[in-house]
């Protein structure tokens, strides 16, 4: 026996064929917007964290600054960097034993990798006063408890600009 479709049947098969598709679609579009707003909610959680992390040294709590690192931390300060969290923290100690804070910091750029795990912020290093002299690098890693932990750093001395031309 031989069936045979009508075009009624071959109609309402690609209908509901074609919502099919067009309900993963929009699956797909809803999931791609939540990764989007995720990724948005991770970027702010790492800004948070480095102004936190920076607030540390306005506040003078060595301590606070600690709790940021993670264990196997790097931190490139001078012609040998600083390998883990307890040589970080010891070499940092002493930027932290004035009253006042020698140098203060703040993200301008934070961008987190799509998988969630790692983060790069930088911006700029002030003075007291708050002259520009450097930029900061720092790599964020989320940790299983979603806490956010520095396993690199690196600042560099900004340029000094020329002076401006006379008579401009």
């Amino acid at each position: 026996m031989r069936t045979t479709l009508t075009p009624a049947c071959v109609a309402l098969a690609l209908l509901l064929a074609g919502n099919a598709l067009a309900q993963q679609t929009d699956l797909a579009q809803q999931t791609a917007l939540a990764q989007q707003t995720d990724l948005e909610s991770l970027r702010q959680q790492v800004a948070d964290t480095e102004r936190a992390f920076a607030r540390t040294m306005a506040d003078r709590d060595h301590a606070a600054f600690t709790a940021f690192l993670a264990d196997e931390a790097v931190f490139f300060d001078a012609a040998t960097p600083l390998v883990g969290k307890d040589a970080v923290a010891a070499a940092w100690a002493g930027f932290f034993a004035a009253p006042e804070a020698p140098f203060a910091w703040q993200p301008e750029t934070v961008v987190v990798l799509a998988s969630g795990t790692l983060a790069h912020s930088s911006g700029p290093v002030l003075t007291p006063a708050g002259q520009r002299v450097a930029t900061f690098n720092s790599v964020w890693r989320r940790e299983r408890s979603g806490d956010w932990k520095i396993v690199f750093d690196k600042g560099s001395r900004d340029c000094p600009q020329p002076p401006e031309a006379a008579g401009g």
